[in-house]
């Protein structure tokens, strides 16, 4: 890799990168830790519609008041600080900025955030993987036409999982599985914003100290995340969600290349080519022995003998029968490591991972018995998960995608653990977004 090289040159000719940040959340507090770290790298603006939250995240993470203090984008432009404000567009729109890091994680607003960075000509990084599951591949489609990048966040466990997944497939041997690990038990799928807490083993008092979102936390907690990402890297790489979702076997390290192989090689999976989840805990709740909770791997097939007998003689983790092994990357350090992915796009015009078809999709499933008039609350919430599943599946059953499902009432009812449909739902709010949606799914 040369990224640092070819920054240090763009620096030496005056000509640093320059980016805009969408959101001064977690995600983006983390960016912004390293921009100023990084010689050549300069954020222009930060967008949030909390102004206040914003100076505040910058403060945090050890950014000088007088060096975010540029009254307006062109000011830090020509300065080289930062300018501070509520209007996304704004950035998007701003001649000075070459790409734009999306770090909402609000679904809607990312597409919309997405198609202005595109139309103002800017490469988009997209952290929010709830947008890019739900319109992704359009998104993308749309980017490639006026030659920008739109990617995959660097440090985030999809773009992680599909840099596994090039690299088996640079190396010639034969791809089998991806996908991460995870802090899951079966019970944990009907959690609730008012019983996550619980799963984490923390008290209110514990809680009321810090600035915790439970819809956020709670959405890790069911599933519905893990959905999300899962069908991300499966549009991503050409992998495949399960017919019936994710399956969350949990496995330690020592066992990925015996677990994640088809079952009639003595696997879990029912056929090679899919997508899943390394829980780090067992049905009952005891923690899995060398489990990968915060890591990313890749399964594969050695080719023929040879290829085979190399597996064991350079160490490779591998199954019983030594055909197949797994490789993989223990953690994952989000907005830490995104720089990567904004210098990957504007120096070498590559996305980190980006959608390339509509293959998997997380589609919105009842937590309970849902009765008419209900309203949906979304990803995190008390009244839907998501299911991974493949896209083929999620078009026969006219599936309702997680990020459509906030603030949604019902028409009908919907039973426990059954995917709600396009026709369950009463769809008046962000048609854009519905319609960009179906231009996807008819392969527009």
């Amino acid at each position: 890799m040369n990224l640092s090289t070819m920054l240090q040159a763009r620096a030496a000719d005056g000509r640093p990168v320059r980016v805009g940040l969408i959101g001064a959340g977690k995600f983006g507090s983390m960016v912004l830790a390293q921009a100023q770290r990084i010689p050549g790298l300069h954020v222009v603006g930060v967008a949030d519609l909390d102004l206040a939250k914003a100076r505040a995240s910058l403060a945090r993470v050890g950014w000088p008041e007088e060096r975010y203090a540029a009254p307006s984008l062109a000011e830090a432009f020509k300065g080289g600080g930062t300018c501070v404000l509520d209007d996304a567009r704004a950035l998007a729109a701003f001649d000075g900025i070459e790409c734009i890091i999306e770090a909402t994680g609000h679904p809607i607003a990312g597409i919309r955030h997405a198609l202005a960075a595109i139309e103002g000509g800017k490469h988009v990084i997209m952290v929010n993987v709830e947008a890019d599951v739900l319109c992704g591949p359009v998104l993308a489609a749309k980017a490639r036409a006026k030659g920008l990048v739109y990617s995959m966040a660097y440090g985030d466990q999809p773009a992680m999982i599909c840099e596994l997944v090039d690299w088996v497939r640079s190396c010639g041997f034969e791809l089998v599985s991806a996908g991460k690990g995870m802090n899951f038990e079966p019970r944990y799928r009907y959690s609730t914003p008012d019983t996550v807490w619980g799963f984490f083993g923390w008290t209110e008092e514990e809680v009321a100290k810090g600035d915790f979102n439970p819809k956020m936390y709670n959405s890790f907690t069911d599933g519905t995340k893990a959905a999300i990402e899962m069908a991300a890297v499966a549009n991503g790489t050409g992998l495949d969600c399960p017919d019936d979702g994710l399956a969350f076997p949990p496995t330690g390290l020592h066992d990925l290349a015996q677990v994640f192989k088809p079952a009639s090689e003595g696997g879990r999976l029912p056929r090679a080519g899919l997508v899943d989840i390394a829980a780090s805990h067992e049905p009952d709740g005891r923690v899995v022995f060398n489990h990968i909770q915060y890591g990313v791997f890749v399964t594969f097939r050695a080719n023929n003998e040879y290829t085979r007998a190399c597996f064991q003689q350079y160490g490779l983790q591998v199954d019983k029968s030594g055909w197949y092994g797994s490789m993989w990357r223990p953690f994952h350090m989000i907005g830490l490591e995104t720089s990567i992915s904004v210098l990957s796009a504007v120096l070498r015009n590559e996305p980190t991972g980006t959608p390339k078809e509509f293959r998997g999709d997380a589609v919105a499933t009842a937590k309970r018995d849902l009765r008419p008039g209900e309203m949906l609350d979304g990803e995190g919430g008390f009244t839907v998960w998501a299911n991974a599943i493949p896209a083929t599946r999620s078009l026969a059953a006219r599936a309702l995608p997680i990020g459509l499902a906030h603030n949604v009432r019902l028409k009908r009812a919907v039973a426990k653990d059954v995917a709600v449909s396009f026709d369950d739902v009463e769809l008046v709010n962000d048609l854009d977004v519905v319609a960009l949606r179906q231009q996807m799914e008819q392969g527009g």
